[in-house]
């Protein structure tokens, strides 16, 4: 069987999807059975004809590494499992707009599934896949237009009980299942967030090259940009924040439009995103290549405590630990400068650290930059794990105020890196690009 080639190209045929979805199966089953229905992202319209690029739904490209839109993964547990796909059926007249389909009978085979049928016989099918299921695995609340659908289906499969059909008379979550296998990244994520990682390590080392006084942030966000899809990736993960002087005291600063002056720092938190999996970096530099007084002395100790908190990333360790550590030597250090007063023992106790660094250490990484997996279980900090990806990123965010010293006005750092938790300690993913202010004023002067 032959079909135009596809506007991204397939993953590998050995990418473990249908290996994902018998483990999701087999949970299912221990769970008493039933039927999970897994949708992907629509598409969402820009302005009167443009749309914006598409992406699919993480959890569905998850399970299927199918990237079309109008698409449902079908998954029905049990004695005899089934794994469906509905897609868009081939259409010689829309592909010329807007490119090559797989269609079903090429995506089951393609992708693995037992059977592919063309989306538009779903909401009639649905009913009689969910007719004697115990229970109905989903998600919902995320899009009221999906819950209607979803409901309806289920109304339908109610609507047979006095013909003796059975309906599923539980409704599951089913991130709760989800969340916790993409937690853990298997071989073939790993090897696509490295990628990603020596990607946009290699975007922020030019964008350091390319920063001079007089350029504007947007210049340097376009650099960043090029090496990103020059290196392969399809987006940037997130919007780039690119920002100078007192923009790098706007956590989510994105305008990305002021001059760059000398003197300042430069902040730059961008990655790439690869395959649907996402790097996240963040650096800060001087933007004439060398750091002042002042500057080298907030920078040394936001890299204190982001060796400290690199350092308390290995299993046995749970997930609060590194935040503790960076708060610790961060607390200390903002009284040795002046910045505050009492005992750091006192400090923390009160949070006072938090007027100068006001957000956590890092955060799970995957196909989403904030990725999924609950941070606590049963109440308690989750202990890490061999195949966890998080990010590692202190920082502190001194803004002008009367009993500041003014030498420290409008400074902005963040030093972030992406750790992955491995069985002897942790590998770091991002270390292509300098934190060491001699290896960054090196690099900028070439």
């Amino acid at each position: 069987m032959t079909r135009p080639s596809p506007a991204f190209s397939d993953p590998a045929p050995d990418f473990p999807f249908r290996a994902r979805r018998e483990r999701l199966l087999a949970q299912m089953a221990a769970q008493g059975g039933g039927v999970a229905v897994v949708p992907t992202a629509p598409e969402r319209e820009r302005n009167r004809g443009t749309f914006y690029p598409y992406r699919p739904d993480s959890h569905f490209y998850y399970l299927s590494g199918f990237r079309e839109p109008d698409a449902v993964i079908v998954l029905v547990a049990g004695a005899t499992p089934r794994q469906l796909l509905f897609c868009r059926a081939r259409d010689e007249e829309q592909e010329i707009w807007t490119g090559s389909r797989h269609g079903p009978e090429f995506a089951a085979e393609r992708f693995g599934f037992d059977e592919a049928w063309a989306m538009e016989t779903f909401d009639h099918k649905l009913p009689g896949l969910l007719a004697n299921q115990p229970a109905l695995w989903t998600g919902l609340a995320a899009d009221p237009a999906w819950d209607r659908r979803i409901l309806a289906a289920l109304g339908g499969a109610r609507a047979n009980v006095r013909a003796g059909t059975g309906a599923p008379r539980t409704v599951h979550e089913i991130s709760s299942l989800l969340d916790e296998m993409r937690l853990i990244k298997d071989d073939a994520e790993i090897a696509l967030m490295r990628r990603a990682g020596e990607i946009s390590a290699a975007a922020h080392s030019q964008a350091m090259r390319a920063t001079r006084p007089g350029r504007f942030e947007y210049e340097i966000e376009a650099e960043l940009l090029r090496v990103f899809r020059a290196g392969g990736s399809q987006f940037p993960a997130y919007p780039s924040i690119v920002a100078s002087g007192p923009n790098a005291c706007v956590l989510h600063y994105v305008d990305n439009d002021r001059r760059m002056a000398d003197g300042e720092l430069l902040l730059i938190d961008a990655g790439c995103e690869l395959d649907g999996y996402a790097a996240d970096i963040t650096r800060s530099f001087p933007v004439n290549g060398r750091f002042t007084g002042p500057q080298r002395d907030l920078y040394q100790l936001v890299l204190a405590a982001n060796h400290a908190a690199r350092a308390a990333v290995r299993p046995g360790n749970d997930w609060n630990t590194p935040h503790e550590a960076a708060v610790a030597v961060l607390t200390q250090g903002f009284v040795d400068l002046g910045l505050l007063a009492g005992k750091t023992e006192d400090l923390i106790e009160a949070s006072a650290y938090r007027r100068f660094y006001m957000h956590r250490t890092g955060h799970w990484l995957g196909m989403d930059v904030h990725d999924v997996g609950q941070y606590k279980v049963d109440d308690q900090w989750r202990p890490l794990a061999p195949g966890m990806v998080l990010t590692v990123e202190p920082g502190c965010y001194i803004r002008a105020a009367d009993d500041v010293p003014e030498a420290f006005w409008n400074i902005g750092i963040r030093i972030e890196d992406n750790a992955l938790v491995t069985a002897e300690g942790c590998e770091y993913l991002t270390d292509g690009v300098p934190r060491e202010i001699a290896d960054i004023e090196a690099l900028m002067r070439e």
